[in-house]
């Protein structure tokens, strides 16, 4: 069973890097946690390394821009490290053909645009309409307020009969945005799957973005940091802890985000017996456990 975690501080010592989630443990979209800020100057202060690992469908640079929006401090962390990133090499390389559908919203398309050098004299990538397509490139859904993967029946079919491949850029099913929950990438490429067609993921829990987040921290320190000195910080249980694990990494699970229906809390310790039914029924189990990132 997780052991009960009051505030990071708490095992800090123990790691000398974190890799942290963002939507629902250091903001909700639209602003930060103090406390989570707080704690993440505090683990960076005492000379640890922050890596916010993000399953956003955007690259790095794109990510920093958002954060800086909704007045999250660039103090608190060293590297980003996103989907987007790790999926952008996979769309450069091809693997869904070079003539693609993009299927989200027009505030993504740094995905295609935002390269880092090292893509930029590959040969391009043309965005054409589906029936031209070679592949689709999933971001997200057009207007996430008001629609669901429902929504996309017809793409899907479409898509999934003339066997084309989905690039998935963000494995999330879903997120909060402050206290409306909307779908994300990977909700439209689960339905894909379901339909029968194929989806390539990049994100959490796989594990292209964890070699890309330790490539980007060795690149800074100049050396490679064990497993069993990193530590995962994320609420979401099938891509935060999930993919933690797989790695071989310690993960703190936060109940206070996408759990939260499902694991109350009484005076900000996570209700027990709703947590031992929750890890049972994913069959995963994390090194920790708290409500919030304090």
């Amino acid at each position: 069973m997780a052991q009960p975690l009051a505030r990071l501080a708490d095992i800090g010592a123990m790691y000398d890097a974190i890799f942290v989630d963002l939507w629902g443990c250091l903001h909700n979209g639209l602003e930060p946690f103090p406390e989570a800020v707080e704690a993440l100057r505090a683990f960076k202060a005492g000379g640890g390394m922050v890596v916010l690992l993000t399953n956003s469908p955007r690259p790095q640079t794109s990510v920093r821009r958002q954060l800086a929006r909704i007045g999250v401090p660039e103090d608190i962390w060293h590297e980003i490290a996103s989907s987007g990133d790790a999926a952008q090499e996979a769309l450069m390389a091809g693997m869904v053909g070079r003539k693609v559908y993009h299927l989200g919203p027009e505030r993504d398309l740094s995905f295609f645009n935002d390269l880092p050098e090292h893509l930029r004299n590959l040969p391009a990538i043309e965005r054409v309409a589906l029936n031209e397509a070679e592949g689709i490139v999933c971001t997200g859904l057009f207007d996430d307020l008001t629609e669901t993967p429902d929504d996309y029946r017809l793409t899907i079919l479409d898509g999934v009969n003339r066997g084309l491949k989905m690039l998935c850029t963000n494995p999330d099913l879903f997120v909060d945005l402050g206290d409306k929950r909307i779908f994300c990438a990977g909700a439209i490429a689960k339905a894909y799957e379901e339909a029968g067609g194929k989806s390539l993921y990049f994100g959490k829990p796989y594990s292209p973005v964890y070699e890309l987040a330790r490539m980007r921290l060795a690149a800074r320190t100049g050396f490679d940091f064990a497993e069993d000195r990193i530590l995962c910080i994320g609420d979401g249980i099938n891509t935060d802890i999930r993919g933690a694990m797989a790695q071989g990494m310690d993960s703190l699970f936060l109940t206070g985000g996408l759990a939260a229906d499902e694991i109350p809390s009484v005076n900000g310790v996570p209700d027990a017996a709703n947590l031992e039914a929750f890890f049972q029924a994913h069959q995963l189990d994390p090194t920790y456990v708290a409500e919030k990132l304090r």
